[in-house]
């Protein structure tokens, strides 16, 4: 099989995004400006991004709604940019599941509140590898499906096990994880890494992962950290390339042990009108690029200014464009 194509796998979502001027005290109020409602979760957010940068290459989705309104809203976002959804199954026990997304004007700080929904039940023997036609299968994210994750007794996770039988067919594999702090995070990653060929992840899940702080008591990105970060995740198990993305710069570990890093653009004060999706769309940027061999340091150039243009929107989605049109957005910085 000539394989073709991106698949992703595992949250389906909407984001019910708030808007309010402050975050209040414990106990306080804070009054909500503006809501609207929009897809989220890894295989809308990233799926939907890569079809708008490129709509003629394949995108298959794989997940599982509710059997109610936001379920059939978020597969007709997906279908609407030509994403084949025959893969999402629809519960009949589960809500479509959902956040809350509480963003502050002005800065584009947001705070999740997660209700995991119909996500609990999906798993991978919701997922006929076998057909997958796709040359890389993306899945996420790690720590908020609970079907896939699972521990087994052997130290492996359902994730994992699927991982490695999708490398054995000839797929490329790649994932993405939650900022979660639960006990078995560490446990949860680990297993399903030596059956990654790509990672790509923020800083605070990468030094998670390996124990590695890589911001100092004020926040401070400590740069020199960075690397090490990236070398300790490669040395347990990925295969090709480990992305680590901060907001201040880009980083990425390929297996020869060459690190690639790209500044972030400094945007004008005001232009972010929400950070919801940016992470998701920064992902979508470096899959698009890894499927197309653009260099590490295209990639993440790439990966950079699709992440600008979702921030150029309150949502995860409207602001991407057509991949000849993202510099668009800053032509006049």
């Amino acid at each position: 099989m000539e394989r073709k194509g991106i698949a992703l796998a595992g949250n389906i979502l909407t984001d019910n995004v708030k808007f309010v001027q402050s975050y209040p005290e414990k106990g306080m109020l804070a009054t909500i400006t503006s809501e609207s409602l929009a897809v989220g979760g890894c295989v809308p957010n990233t799926g939907i991004d890569i079809a708008k940068l490129d709509p003629e290459l394949p995108v298959w989705a794989f997940g599982k709604v509710g059997k109610d309104d936001k379920g059939k809203f978020v597969i007709g976002q997906m279908q609407k940019v030509g994403i084949n959804t025959d893969g999402v199954i629809e519960s009949g026990s589960e809500p479509t599941s959902y956040s809350d997304v509480i963003t502050v004007l002005g800065t584009g700080e947001r705070t999740f509140f997660h209700n995991r929904g119909a996500n609990k039940s999906f798993s991978p023997d919701d997922i006929c590898l076998e057909k997958i036609e796709a040359k890389i299968l993306h899945a996420g994210y790690l720590m908020l499906l609970d079907s896939f994750d699972k521990i087994n007794e052997d130290g492996s996770t359902p994730m994992s096990k699927m991982l490695e039988k999708a490398q054995k067919l000839g797929i490329k594999t790649s994932i993405d994880i939650v900022s979660e702090s639960s006990g078995n995070f560490f446990k949860v990653t680990k297993a399903s890494l030596p059956h990654c060929d790509y990672v790509i992840i923020n800083e605070i899940e990468g030094g998670a992962i390996v124990g590695v702080e890589p911001r100092d008591s004020e926040g401070k990105l400590i740069e020199q950290n960075i690397p090490l970060i990236l070398q300790k995740l490669m040395a347990l198990g990925i295969k090709e390339k480990v992305i680590v993305h901060c907001p201040e710069v880009g980083y990425c570990l390929d297996k020869s042990g060459k690190i690639t890093s790209v500044a972030s653009v400094k945007l004008p004060k005001g232009f972010i009108k929400g950070s919801v999706g940016a992470g998701d769309a920064f992902c979508a940027g470096c899959l698009y690029a890894i499927y197309n061999n653009f260099s590490d340091e295209e990639t993440l150039s790439f990966a950079n200014l699709v992440a600008i243009n979702c921030l150029s929107e309150a949502d995860s989605i409207s602001g991407i464009k057509h991949k000849d049109k993202i510099k668009d957005v800053i032509k006049n910085f």
